[in-house]
């Protein structure tokens, strides 16, 4: 399965994020995608407002995403992204949404909230209760998960088991001493210790690294951005995980079980 990962500085108007996702839409169809990942919170963003993302929240039958559905009428093309959704009282859900032609067929609650490195997540979203689920795109089966989901190798390994050849990270990854390291350092290790892939999607511009990147399922980055927008395409390729997998028998080999997730 080809797939796209499209980069580009989030706006504080959620039209103009719009029409940036719409471009991407036409070229990762022109470029032959049947997958295009996009960051985490695009409908707006601007690090000089700290109350952007609750006030600018859209449901998931909202305009913004509408206009995505929209724009993938007619295609075989599946996207993935991550909106700010209403939350009760005041708060949000940090939704990480699956769409094709059809509508919306997935939606993940970030379960692992930004409490970290001064910065406090919470003052917006609502955490999920639930684990991320497992799409069938093509024929590759995509797991969801967040940005700080990526430090949580249980998240990962939960997906896995339940049968995900591909993880989805969108993300909004925060620029700070070490911080780019750290990036690369997660999403490898996810991909290595899983020999899955992992699509990782970054958000880029003042604030936020880019940094997107697939890396294959023995830790090879196939595709690498920088910190300007960009779309890459690259392959996810079933033989080279069973090859992997053939090699490196960590999940046949590992000797803890969780009965909650049927391993």
């Amino acid at each position: 399965m080809k797939v796209a990962l499209g980069q580009f500085a989030v706006a504080p108007e959620w039209k103009l994020n719009l029409d940036q996702c719409l471009s991407l839409i036409d070229r990762a169809i022109a470029g032959g995608a049947e997958l295009l990942i996009l960051p985490e919170s695009i409908i707006a963003a601007d690090m000089n407002d700290p109350g952007i993302t609750v006030r600018t929240a859209q449901p998931l039958d909202g305009p913004f995403v509408n206009g995505l559905v929209k724009a993938l009428a007619g295609t075989n093309l599946s996207l993935i992204c991550c909106i700010a959704t209403p939350a009760q009282p005041v708060l949000t859900h940090n939704c990480q949404i699956v769409i094709n032609a059809t509508g919306v067929v997935a939606c993940y609650r970030k379960l692992h909230l930004y409490d970290a490195f001064n910065m406090k997540e919470s003052r917006d979203y609502v955490p999920g209760t639930e684990l991320p689920p497992i799409v069938q795109i093509g024929d590759v089966r995509v797991g969801l998960m967040t940005c700080y989901d990526v430090r949580f190798p249980e998240v990962a390994r939960s997906l896995v088991v339940r049968g995900a050849d591909v993880l989805s990270v969108p993300a909004a990854w925060v620029r700070g001493p070490g911080k780019e390291w750290h990036w690369e350092v997660m999403v490898t290790a996810r991909a290595l210790e899983n020999t899955c892939y992992v699509a990782a999607v970054g958000e880029c511009g003042p604030r936020n690294i880019g940094g997107s990147m697939l890396v294959d399922p023995m830790g090879v980055a196939v595709v690498r951005a920088g910190s300007e927008p960009d779309l890459l395409f690259a392959n996810v390729d079933n033989e080279r995980i069973r090859a992997a997998r053939a090699v490196l028998p960590v999940l046949a080999n590992r000797r803890f079980r969780d009965p909650e997730l049927n391993a």
